[in-house]
């Protein structure tokens, strides 16, 4: 009985940080995928680098952005960071 009031606190660190750390990180990396899946031609986005740019194209893997002067760079679809709304 000894050996398992020894574990109780180790057990219970690790629930306390499976709901404080490891729970919402996972249900914020499901959420960025879902809002990468869910992208459009036409989507303003911000890139993890902070180019914002214009959907112009969409492929399985990567994305063609469109910058303001008509400039167009591709990216990985893992890049997008966000969708930006229309304000």
């Amino acid at each position: 009985m000894g050996s398992l009031g020894a574990l109780l606190p180790i057990i219970l660190m690790f629930v306390i940080f499976y709901f404080l750390l490891i729970r919402p990180q996972q249900k914020r990396q499901k959420q960025v995928r879902q809002m990468q899946s869910e992208l459009q031609k036409g989507d303003t986005v911000v890139t993890i680098g902070g180019f914002h740019g214009l959907v112009h194209a969409i492929d399985e893997n990567s994305v063609v952005l469109q910058a303001e002067d008509g400039t167009k760079l591709t990216y990985d679809r893992s890049a997008i960071r966000e969708v930006k709304t229309a304000e």
